[in-house]
């Protein structure tokens, strides 16, 4: 005990200290990747980040699995200047719920991304120009491929965990079911069989934002001298808005008016939370690619278990031999706890071994990359108890 509260006593700074981002590169010409729509994409390159030490039996890896607009980079910083650490740094170091010292953490960006794996903003080798719209469409399926494409390439059979949030989740139960010998357990975040239609209305509306842009240039706009920013800026807002819950934005901002004690009956900035979205939306802008937000949210509106109602959820999990741990958040409104429960009710049907949690909080969808001592420590024991076993 001791020695665990010396090891979360480390700052932010400290928590796993300077890291690289690899690649792995596969499907060369003539052996391409298939994809789910029949079409072929290769050479594929995937950045990942890897964390910790593959032990001897290689029974310890973790596979960490990202939500829309997350990367290979959950923890760590890439340089002593890098003042921003990785996405999930809090969950992933010494005596962090994914302890470096105990498990192998591996996280990849996904194919039709933007931070350093194949995407549209990559040069197609026939054309020596960026894919754009040319690149093919991808779904969850093609990312889970891809993924286990550079788990063969560590070297690894099975998984302990697969984990993520969200679409990450998603791609958690592909992996269950794609390749349920495969993996040991799977921690579903968040997360859903499949988005619902409120969701894809959502990813609609900010895809249009994008394509609205006219600087977007059909997704031909790489070589211009600007770039679609104001469409996807305003894709972010209306994601965010999303990703929060109205408790947590009233207890934030209310009606609180931004440097001024007054309306100024004009069509300015004038709330703090208007200027919150901007900010956001601004600062999406610096890292993200238009295009890649319009892949994404397409692979995420496609993905279906029941393949279109064609199958129950019953039957869709069938495949699965992995042990769960379903957690979801009860201001969540974009993947509702109903959601999870419905995964929860078909897996038991499945005789599958399940845990469930309705985690109480006011973050909204969210939730997960805030710390939550409920959920951080149920991932700490689940992943102890199956490590020992």
């Amino acid at each position: 005990m001791r020695e665990r509260a010396a090891k979360e006593e480390k700052t932010e700074y400290d928590s796993i200290g300077i890291v690289e981002t690899k690649y792995c590169t596969f499907a060369h010409p003539p052996e391409q990747m298939v994809l789910e729509s029949g079409e072929k994409l290769g050479p594929i390159t995937l950045a990942y980040e890897t964390y910790g030490k593959l032990n001897a039996g290689k029974s310890n890896a973790v596979l960490i699995l990202h939500a829309l607009s997350g990367d290979a980079h959950v923890a760590g910083r890439h340089g002593p200047n890098d003042h921003k650490p990785g996405w999930w740094d809090f969950m992933v170091g010494p005596g962090r719920p994914f302890d470096t010292d105990r498990y192998f953490i591996i996280c990849s960006n996904v194919i039709g991304g933007c931070k350093g794996s194949l995407g549209p903003s990559s040069i197609n080798p026939e054309t020596g120009k960026p894919y754009g719209l040319d690149f093919p469409v991808v779904t969850i399926g093609d990312w889970v491929e891809a993924q286990r494409q550079l788990i063969d390439h560590l070297g690894i059979h099975k998984l302990l965990n697969v984990v993520g949030g969200s679409v990450g989740g998603m791609q958690a139960i592909e992996w269950t079911l794609r390749f349920p010998d495969r993996v040991k357990t799977a921690t579903l975040l968040a997360t859903a069989a499949r988005l619902s239609a409120q969701g894809i209305a959502f990813n609609e509306v900010s895809r249009r934002a994008i394509m609205s842009d006219p600087k977007w240039h059909g997704g031909n706009y790489y070589q211009e001298s600007d770039h679609p920013d104001a469409g996807l800026s305003l894709a972010r807002m209306i994601a965010h808005i999303t990703y929060l819950s109205e408790e947590s934005l009233h207890q934030k901002f209310g009606r609180k008016l931004q440097d001024r004690e007054k309306y100024g009956y004009n069509f300015s900035t004038e709330f703090q939370v208007e200027s919150y979205l901007h900010y956001q939306g601004d600062a999406f802008i610096k890292r993200f690619d238009a295009n890649s937000y319009l892949y994404i949210t397409k692979a995420i509106d496609y993905y279906d278990i029941t393949r279109g109602g064609q199958i129950s959820l019953d039957l869709a999990f069938k495949p699965a031999k992995a042990k769960y741990l379903v957690l979801s958040f009860s201001s969540d409104w974009l993947y509702p706890s109903r959601d999870s429960k419905e995964i929860v009710r078909a897996l038991k049907r499945n005789n599958l071994e399940v845990t469930y949690c309705e985690i109480n909080t006011n973050y909204g969808h969210d939730s997960f990359l805030v710390r939550n001592p409920v959920m951080e420590e149920m991932i700490v024991n689940f992943l102890a108890k199956n490590l020992e076993e």
